[in-house]
């Protein structure tokens, strides 16, 4: 039986000692006065665990060859049965798991007394500030001797202070990937900002890289004074904040009339057209306020200088190709993104060709790094916290 430390007692370090637990003793060492905190917060409170459609695609790019061993249908069956056995039934819409008292103190309190029940020691409200390995332990500021060793100290992300979880991987050997916000906000510039502040709108976006195409999401868009928020721009922040750091031109379009669902630019300027034949005697404002808010048209409107009370045959061609292109194509230059605090995950961090498929170091003997501190990364909808569960999992099973 080896003497095993969790360094973080998050998402991933609690499931990792549930199963770790079962064959070693272990001791979490959690920074703050109680652990799984964080989870506290997530799904606005209600903690989106799970996602049906689980699947390597929903990841950063650079992490799917990796994720294609640990993200399979036994390992995806044997967390629900875990949750399941911890007293955790699942409310499920369109795919999102979320405890069925829809509390995501529920979640971390069944992990907590699990760990418990496991025998599981904490050792909380204390920070690891070194790590040495000395032939074949582990000691832990200077006085505490463990035999394995697991980080699961979490990102940068909704911390108002910096994690040194990265500067204890680099002590022992490891690499990082350049840790950037995720899940967040997105910064741009124009006067036009403070007047759409508030609003909310459904829209297709579509985002460039040096004004190539990457990738487009479809869903809720909320425009601030800053920028542009929402689940879709989320999606896509974690390209924007990789992008930016590269110094590449990053851009986002937007389309305003998803709900059209047209291919081509004729058939919106077709509908126009059809709109104005039909509601006769009104104003352009009149035309757009029953499919837009009435703010975000007289932004969009003041953007191409069209007076919003002048009717729309009196327009110019070139003018209602202007209308069109703010309607479908309204381009949003980014030029940052909002904090760490403000981020829901981080992009980047511990190199993944360093560790193994069982989550154990390739550089470090007994060292294991899971969670959060590696370079992987999901879109919203429960899939961080799954692979925090998963990589928990795999790391607590095959810790000897």
């Amino acid at each position: 039986m080896s003497r095993v430390a969790i360094i973080g007692g998050g998402a991933s370090g609690l499931i990792c000692a549930i199963y770790a637990s079962i064959n070693n003793d272990v001791t979490i060492i959690e920074e703050k006065e109680i652990c799984g905190k964080k989870i506290l917060s997530t799904g606005n409170g209600r903690c989106n665990y799970f996602n049906a459609f689980l699947e390597t695609e929903f990841y950063n790019e650079s992490s799917r060859e990796f994720l294609k061993d640990i993200i399979n249908t036994n390992n995806k069956q044997e967390i629900l049965s875990l949750f399941e056995s911890i007293g955790i039934l699942p409310r499920i819409k369109n795919g999102y798991f979320y405890p069925y008292s829809n509390q995501a103190s529920s979640i971390r309190e069944a992990l907590v007394k699990e760990c418990i029940v496991k025998g599981v020691k904490f050792i909380n409200d204390t920070k690891v500030e070194t790590i040495i390995k000395n032939n074949d332990k582990f000691i832990i500021n200077d006085n505490l001797i463990f035999d394995k060793v697991i980080l699961s100290c979490g990102s940068y992300a909704s911390e108002k202070k910096k994690t040194n979880g990265y500067d204890l991987a680099m002590s022992l050997g490891h690499s990082i990937t350049p840790v950037l916000p995720s899940l967040v906000q997105l910064k741009s510039e124009g006067t036009f900002l403070k007047k759409w502040s508030g609003i909310r709108s459904d829209a297709k976006i579509s985002l460039y890289e040096d004004d190539e195409f990457v990738k487009k999401e479809e869903g809720e868009v909320q425009l601030t004074d800053y920028g542009i928020s929402g689940i879709c721009t989320f999606n896509l922040s974690g390209i924007v904040s990789r992008g930016l750091k590269n110094k590449k031109k990053e851009s986002l379009v937007v389309n305003f009339l998803p709900f059209l669902n047209f291919s081509t630019r004729e058939e919106y300027f077709n509908f126009l057209e059809q709109r104005n034949k039909t509601m006769k005697n009104r104003t352009i404002c009149e035309l757009l306020e029953g499919i837009l808010n009435y703010k975000l048209v007289k932004v969009l409107l003041q953007t191409v200088d069209i007076n919003p009370n002048s009717s729309y045959s009196s327009l110019s061609m070139q003018e209602k190709q202007s209308l069109l292109s703010v309607l479908i194509s309204f381009r949003l230059d980014i030029i940052g993104t909002n904090s760490y605090e403000k981020a829901q995950v981080c992009t980047g961090g511990v190199k993944l060709n360093e560790i193994s498929n069982t989550f154990q170091s390739n550089i470090t003997e007994g060292l294991y790094i899971i969670g959060e501190m590696l370079d992987v990364d999901g879109i919203c909808g429960g899939y961080n916290l799954a692979f925090a569960w998963l990589s928990g999992m795999i790391a607590g099973k095959n810790i000897k």
